[in-house]
């Protein structure tokens, strides 16, 4: 057993994490971060299930504060597989020598608000103990594995694996695949595998909505325009909606005549991209079920010009709102005209139990399987949090604070009442949009909170030393805002990881901000400017 005194301790070294350090560190303080991977990437270190790719435009999905590496770190597909972006991180962490400042294999166990010396007792898996003033956790929105039980898996003989911890040298050729799950992940590796194993069968609740990715070569040509082009675009990108690097449409559905719509789908649809066709074409798609039946209509047009066989394409026809995280694929539908690739709906059929040899659904039908894969997605936003044993001020933990209220909040989604000097790095109630950016604005804030807070109570610990906290009237205010908020989008209308509804048992609650990056950047601009509104300590 051993202690570390630190200025601030980071939990977590993917996006968040890695920037978080540079911030701390730039600024003279005494920080490490800690990860329970073997490597930076977060997300991207876990899930590297064949297809794993981001979905958002590979000139914004990575940082903006590296000018170089923004013009000459190579990138030369319109969207970043798993190892680019693993690679990328890798980079970044290399040029800014921050790799000195990780632990690795160091899973957090618990931490504890101590109020005698206003610093968190962290313990660890390695067992060292740091005593850090500030805490900032960057553990991911998508970092918890849902995993389903089913009645018998323990008796299943063949290979079992979720996305979410994919292991190195999976080989899938010529084998009985099952795939349960098609969200973003499952769509993703179903057309991954579908042509290299000798029976496919995918084993899906919702059947989805999903457009052509448009993933494709990033010419040179296409670099220039963009290196030259890259203050304007971050900057765009931050006063936008979502921070994809477009501008998202305002024009109402009704706006233009059926012939005029239509057009502007297809060339949604030929360009590719999820975010772009439910954001970029008209401004009420999500708000609007009129407007959502008329984007619909013609994804499934798509979705019938497709698939072949009529008992596949009914099962795969979504029948709910398009109001998901916008999907997208590099030829989902088409996977299913090869004859070994077949769909069980398990809201017709559910799995009963697993068998040593396979899968048995309600109907009695067997499939023998020789590799289950659960693309069952994750506990997502909280479900990183409920199973650490955080402790606030009088012996409250985070997970008592969460169950005593509608769900998981926060204040501006970085900071709980009753957890001093701990932030969170897209915690509940943050803004849904891309990734990098909301990170940056997040990461930006939370820095130049500890340097003003520093600058105005002096370093160090004790009474009357730098303790930062949340009013509850702040967070109580932010909650009932998001959730208010929440209810005039069609997201709300189904359900999802995006209001927790993917986990049996779960109490759906609103996990994110929809008033768009800009206005979320705008709203910590203004706790600023009224001298950290919602917060004591500064």
């Amino acid at each position: 057993m051993s202690e570390t005194f630190l200025d601030a301790l980071v939990v977590g070294a993917g996006f968040g994490g890695i920037y978080q350090l540079k911030k701390l560190k730039d600024q003279g303080l005494y920080v490490i971060a800690i990860d329970v991977a073997s490597d930076v990437g977060g997300t991207w270190h876990w899930n590297r299930y064949p297809g794993a790719m981001s979905d958002t435009e590979s000139y914004l999905y990575r940082y903006s504060w590296d000018q170089e590496d923004l013009k000459t770190y190579p990138w030369t597909k319109h969207y970043l597989y798993q190892p680019d972006i693993l690679a990328y991180l890798r980079h970044v962490t290399e040029k800014h020598n921050l790799r000195q400042h990780m632990h690795f294999n160091t899973e957090l166990i618990s931490a504890v608000w101590d109020d005698s010396s206003s610093r968190w007792i962290v313990e660890t898996s390695t067992g060292v103990t740091y005593k850090a003033r500030y805490l900032i956790t960057a553990l991911g929105l998508l970092s918890r594995q849902n995993l389903p039980h089913f009645r018998g898996i323990d008796d299943y003989t063949g290979e079992l694996y979720h996305t979410g911890s994919w292991p190195d040298n999976v080989n899938l050729k010529g084998k009985r695949v099952g795939v349960i799950g098609n969200g973003s992940t499952g769509v993703q590796v179903i057309t991954a595998i579908a042509k290299d194993v000798k029976q496919l069968v995918c084993f899906q609740r919702n059947p989805q909505f999903s457009v052509p990715s448009g993933q494709g070569p990033a010419t040179p040509e296409y670099r220039k325009s963009i290196n030259n082009d890259y203050n304007k675009i971050w900057k765009d990108c931050k006063d936008s909606m979502f921070g994809f690097g477009f501008e998202e449409a305002s024009r109402p559905t009704s706006s233009v005549s059926e012939e005029e719509r239509i057009a502007i789908y297809e060339k949604a649809w030929n360009r590719g991209g999820g975010f772009r066709f439910m954001f970029e074409t008209f401004g009420d798609i999500t708000t609007d079920v009129d407007a959502n039946n008329c984007a619909t209509d013609f994804i499934k047009k798509k979705i019938t010009a497709t698939v072949n066989d009529p008992e596949k394409l009914q099962k795969l026809m979504p029948t709910q709102l398009y109001a998901r995280r916008p999907l997208c694929d590099a030829g989902y539908y088409d996977q299913f005209n090869l004859p070994h690739v077949s769909i069980v709906s398990l809201k017709d059929t559910p799995i009963a139990h697993f068998t040593p040899t396979g899968i048995t659904t309600s109907d009695g039908t067997p499939h023998d399987l020789d590799v289950v894969i659960f693309a069952t997605g994750f506990d997502a936003v909280d479900g990183s949090y409920t199973r650490i044993r955080i402790q606030g001020r009088n012996g409250q933990t985070l997970k008592d604070h969460w169950s005593n209220s509608s769900g998981p909040t926060s204040y501006l989604g970085l900071t709980i009442p009753g957890f001093p000097n701990m932030f969170m790095i897209l915690g509940p109630n943050g803004p849904f949009s891309n990734i990098p950016p909301a990170i940056e604005i997040q990461v930006d804030f939370i820095s130049n909170m500890i340097a003003d807070a520093e600058k105005t109570n002096g370093a160090g610990t004790g009474k009357g030393k730098t303790v930062i906290e949340a009013t509850p009237q702040a967070e109580q205010d932010w909650t009932e805002m998001c959730d208010e908020m929440s209810k005039g989008s069609l997201f709300a209308k189904t359900d999802s990881w995006i209001f927790g509804a993917n986990v049996e048992g779960k109490k759906r609650s609103v996990l994110f901000y929809f008033g768009g990056l800009k206005a979320y950047g705008d709203r910590l601009k203004d706790v600023v400017g009224h001298g950290y509104q919602g917060f004591t300590g500064l």
